[in-house]
């Protein structure tokens, strides 16, 4: 079977994580010239068109000897449509321990990859504000975000910087700017990269003798959304067009939606006059997002995917994963199928068994006895006086501080971590996670403490 042998090539083209969780569970048949495939959701589709869709179809080509020429991903949600691993076509040991060939990528009557097609990249049409969830982590750069909209070009936001850890929403943010610029403009020039896709493409035109034509494209823009823009390091050739690019867009007053991983002067391994341009307009950070935030993405992901998620689930799965936004929206995608391959509704059960691998790493890494040592090395305060029953000042902020932490990052219940801070009462440690919270909020050197613990303790 066709499918059977691609699973066998992407076995070994893609890491272990990634064929299990998005490919394997996938179901294909094949209608004449067509591989089709289907997912349980809209998520699904759209993380295979943009990551995999292309080898997948190169793979199917080569292997139906070029009888198979379009493989499409639907959205195929009726019960037991995702098969379990069990079920999938079997991939023998053979097979996977034998050299893969080299894919061959096919030659095609059109040349497809032209400079002008490249630049037509397509904002993601649910990368909007009224799909973004704000919470304290993210509501300066939404806010900055919608006020670009009103001043578009203006010097005191132009760059837009956005930075910090990946997974964030910084690309939803950037993207809901082009789509609502858009929206009001339809004729407005809008192209969104990543940096890596600049270098392809600058590389590209030059093979082809298209550098005018590049150049062209990418100055003549309303607005410049780049994704990743640490990626350009090393790049040296396209170092020099970007920062050439960048000018003229400044020049004309053009709008340019920078994210990176890092804050501007960190990123010492790109051209200095290019970082300290960045820093000419307004740099914003996004922070991890606190679990109230997260349970309103969870609810928010399930509601506009038809996914009926009661809350108390949705508040287990944002105790558990606590990174970023992508690795909710994957824990949110593996509920829903172990729920409809099992043909009974999301409740905590079936949430627990989704997320058993997660629970797993958790219990090794993230402990309240862990929590409370980080803690401890982090003041300079000996830790008995973390558990101790002493109420001074400087023993019960760190105390409560770790109590709020253990709160949010472990998932036990009140009265478990008040039997490891010492065989405390469960109201106890409820005062203290409401204490954290206001302090959060008044405190900025507080809740700079409490952020850079997490950090910590996420690392």
């Amino acid at each position: 079977m066709l499918w059977t042998d691609c699973l066998t090539r992407l076995r070994q083209e893609l890491s272990g994580n990634v064929f299990t969780m998005w490919i394997r569970p996938l179901v294909a048949e094949e209608l004449n010239d067509t591989l089709r495939l289907y997912a349980p959701n809209p998520y699904w589709t759209r993380y295979i068109q943009e990551h995999h869709l292309e080898l997948i179809t190169i793979l199917a080509e080569q292997m139906s000897e070029g009888r198979v020429r379009k493989v499409e991903i639907l959205v195929d949600s009726r019960p037991g449509a995702i098969l379990s691993a069990n079920e999938q076509p079997a991939t023998t040991t053979a097979a996977l321990q034998s050299a893969p060939a080299a894919i061959v990528r096919p030659r095609k009557e059109k040349e497809e990859s032209t400079v002008k097609n490249s630049r037509k990249r397509l904002l993601n049409p649910l990368f909007t504000f009224s799909l973004f969830v704000e919470g304290r982590s993210n509501q300066m750069a939404a806010e900055t975000c919608r006020k670009v909209l009103t001043q578009l070009g203006a010097s005191q936001h132009n760059p837009l910087f956005l930075y910090g850890p990946t997974g964030l929403g910084k690309t939803h943010l950037m993207q809901a700017v082009g789509n609502a610029l858009l929206q009001a403009k339809p004729n407005a020039r809008v192209m969104y990269m990543t940096a890596e896709s600049f270098v392809q493409d600058f590389v590209s035109s030059l093979q082809q003798g298209k550098v005018e034509e590049f150049k062209k494209n990418c100055r003549s823009l309303d607005l410049l959304l780049v994704d990743d823009i640490h990626l350009l390091a090393g790049k040296e050739a396209s170092l020099v067009e970007f920062f050439y690019t960048f000018n003229a867009l400044l020049d004309e007053s053009k709008q340019i939606i920078l994210t990176s991983d890092r804050y501007p002067k960190e990123l010492t391994e790109l051209d200095a006059r290019l970082v300290s341009r960045f820093s000419w307009g307004l740099s914003v950070g996004v922070e991890p997002p606190d679990i109230e935030t997260r349970i309103e993405i969870l609810l928010k992901k399930a509601e506009s995917n038809g996914v009926d998620l009661p809350r108390n689930c949705a508040l287990f799965v944002a105790q558990q994963v606590v990174a970023n936004v992508r690795e909710l929206e994957g824990a949110l995608n593996k509920v829903v199928a172990i729920s409809r391959f099992k043909g009974t509704p999301i409740d905590l059960d079936v949430v627990r068994e989704s997320l058993k691998d997660v629970l797993a790493i958790r219990a090794r890494t993230i402990s309240t006895e862990n929590i409370q040592r980080v803690v401890s090395e982090y003041f300079r305060i000996p830790l008995k006086e973390i558990v101790g029953p002493k109420r001074t000042r400087i023993y019960a902020r760190p105390r409560q501080l770790a109590m709020g932490l253990a709160r949010e990052l472990t998932g036990d219940s009140f009265p478990e971590i008040g039997m490891a801070f010492g065989g405390r009462d469960h109201s106890t440690v409820m005062h203290a996670c409401e204490k954290v919270l206001s302090l959060r909020e008044q405190d900025p050197i507080f809740n700079e403490d409490y952020k850079n613990l997490q950090r910590l303790l996420q690392s």
